[in-house]
């Protein structure tokens, strides 16, 4: 069913997996939905360059530095998760091999790779698609290094954690799950290997810049930890997190299971328990500390493909071999009928004509704990560009705007605004997230603010800024009923009557006190 083929012939069926990879993740969003709020700050990040931030470390800036000289398009903004989608993909069509998997457990693994929960993860430009496929690249230098004893891999492995550590400081966890992994197996050996040390040592030194700007900043890492678990980790059940666990392979579930069991009955395989081990530590310490689901979907990628050279091989005689079709054609069959449903290709409309169905599996549970009518992924993707253009009507009617600032109540606000609006002036701030640094207060005198207020503001009067201006207007409104941000105001607060510096310097530092605290 499955001849053997030809290095060139393997090359051009993993260009076709490539091209297949790209097109789905450009298909994959309604052209009715805008960018994720946490894309917008994102791309904020890279106008400020620097070694650390509060809300993730520098990776993410250093893209999207690339993105904004590139032209700022959601063509490239979309590109790079789906560029490391693909790269996934390739490190686990690399690892096959190196598990002397052929044909079969090549496209077996790269389409329960494509078809999985990577679909939605690599739509977003987040730190997630890099992360997992650094999760995958770290495994993968552990396999080569325990078939090869070559100390080179120690180094490679090294440094993809410390990029992958300068990308996400959620890598940390991984490595603490193998660690009792490693002296749980033969390879515990490891520890008396002087390299180990070494390439340990050249980690620390890529990571130090990180490490020093977050000592110099009193580590708003622990800041960022803490808000976390106390408005989002707190709503999280841990039932919810292992049901998530089923999740990421979704009609690769049975490769998966076929991986665990290999590294037991499978005797080539038994010298990479390291793996099983490592899954069960980190999986125990995420749910030790409620993470969400996804935290953990970097140790899959590289399972799927232990399962698929094992699954390889128990169909390889007989008439088992003219059912390996149909192992491939599971994943695709699986995941069609609710493509739909984990991804942003129905309007919300239509999501409202299926509620039952994304209720069915959690999708319309938001942060909060309660359903809402689309998931909040997707509500999160709506709204914005109205906002901006609220903005820019309130800009329009400013004489002196060069003394004008747009104060946001969020990251999401702040960041849509200077994605969308078509204002030249300044950028909008928040004292939320990483723009609470980004205030121009020693570059300009403050007259009008644009001030954005969330729905839950009930100060609709504006009696606390009233003593501040002259004039106060309601410029309008976000009326997207889908919207997460619905009801979210814009204000005109014109001729400041007091120093808004100043009230703003004290407003900063007072929350950065609190945050040190």
């Amino acid at each position: 069913m499955y001849k053997e083929t030809n290095m060139t012939e393997r090359t051009i069926i993993l260009g076709i997996f490539i091209l297949l990879k790209l097109v789905i993740q450009y298909l994959a969003i309604d052209a009715g939905y805008e960018l994720h709020r946490d894309e917008y700050l994102h791309l904020d990040l890279g106008k400020h360059l620097a070694w650390g931030y509060s809300s993730v470390p520098p990776v993410t800036a250093w893209i999207s530095y690339l993105i904004l000289h590139l032209g700022n398009s959601v063509l490239f903004i979309k590109f790079f998760p789906a560029l490391f989608g693909v790269l996934t993909m390739v490190i686990v069509w690399k690892t096959i091999e190196e598990l002397k998997g052929n044909l079969f457990a090549l496209i077996l693994g790269s389409t329960c790779v494509i078809f999985s929960v990577l679909l939605r993860i690599n739509t977003l430009y987040q730190p997630n698609s890099l992360e997992i496929l650094l999760w995958t690249v770290l495994f993968f230098t552990i396999i080569k290094f325990i078939n090869s004893e070559n100390n080179k891999w120690l180094y490679f492995a090294s440094l993809t954690f410390a990029v992958g550590f300068l990308n996400k400081y959620n890598i940390t966890f991984l490595i603490l799950g193998l660690l009792p992994a490693l002296l749980l197996t033969r390879h515990r050996k490891v520890f008396f290997n002087k390299h180990l040390y070494l390439s340990l040592i050249a980690a620390l030194i890529i990571i130090a810049p990180n490490l020093i700007w977050q000592y110099q900043n009193d580590f708003p890492v622990f800041h960022h930890l803490k808000t976390l678990s106390e408005t989002q980790l707190a709503n999280v059940n841990r039932f919810d997190f292992f049901k998530e666990q089923l999740l990421f392979p979704i009609g690769g579930l049975f490769v998966l299971i076929l991986a665990f069991i290999s590294f037991v009955k499978y005797a080539p395989f038994k010298k990479y328990q390291i793996f099983f081990w490592s899954y069960i530590f980190t999986i125990a310490i995420f749910t030790i500390f409620k993470a969400k689901g996804y935290y953990a979907f970097g140790l899959y990628p590289i399972l799927l493909a232990f399962g698929s050279v094992y699954l390889e091989m128990l169909l390889a005689k007989g008439w088992l071999r003219h059912v390996r079709f149909l192992a491939v054609l599971i994943p695709i069959v699986i995941i069609l009928p609710i493509f739909n449903i984990f991804l942003p290709v129905l309007s919300p409309d239509k999501i409202i004509e299926n509620t039952a169905k994304f209720k069915q599996i959690g999708l319309l549970r938001w942060e909060d704990g309660k359903d809402h009518a689309v998931p909040q992924d997707f509500a999160d993707m709506l709204g914005w560009s109205e906002l901006a253009n609220i903005v820019d009507i309130a800009f329009d009617s400013i004489v002196d705007k060069e003394n004008t600032i747009i104060h946001c109540d969020n990251y999401g606000q702040a960041g849509a605004i200077n994605y969308y609006s078509k204002q030249n002036y300044t950028q909008a701030v928040s004292m939320n997230a990483d723009y609470i640094n980004w205030y121009p207060l020693d570059k300009m005198e403050i007259k009008n603010v644009i001030l954005v207020k969330e729905s839950t503001d009930l100060d609709i009067n504006r009696e606390r800024e009233m003593p501040l201006f002259e004039e106060i207007t309601l410029v309008g409104q976000i009326n997207n009923k889908y919207a997460r941000e619905k009801g979210t105001k814009v204000y005109l607060l014109k001729g400041s009557k007091q120093s808004i510096n100043e009230i703003l310097k004290e407003e900063i530092q007072e929350r950065k006190t609190i945050a040190n605290n």
